[in-house]
């Protein structure tokens, strides 16, 4: 392979990456959109009526304030668990199992957690 010819590669490949990665950020973005709007809806998800979070419009304390959330659950699986049925890790909680009482879909608690990892 000649030294052009491979430039060339490396360029399509980088090329083929960035695209990748402007792709999966509109995508998160998109789901975080969708996550805000199920969060903040009072038939839906409804996480106001617990937890104060910057955007919402009213202050609760009877769960945590979800602020720094990527921080305090880098490992999205174990927050999906919680919202999917926080009674299975902890059987005093009111928490409702959004999963696990088809209160959301698996894809709608996957938005929520994207929008909660923007805050």
């Amino acid at each position: 392979m000649t030294a052009r010819a491979w430039i060339m590669a490396v360029g399509v490949v980088a090329a083929v990456a960035a695209s990748g990665a402007a792709w999966a950020a509109a995508d998160d973005a998109a789901g975080a959109a969708a996550g805000q709007k199920l969060a903040f809806d009072r038939a839906m998800g409804n996480c106001l009526a617990c937890h104060t979070m910057k955007g919402g419009d009213v202050a609760s304390n009877v769960g945590p304030e979800l602020v720094g959330i990527k921080a305090k659950f880098p490992n999205r699986k174990d927050l999906y668990a919680i919202i999917y049925d926080e009674e299975s890790r902890n059987p005093q909680t009111v928490m409702p199992a959004f999963g696990k009482n088809l209160i959301l879909s698996p894809q709608q608690i996957n938005q929520v957690i994207d929008f909660l990892y923007t805050r």
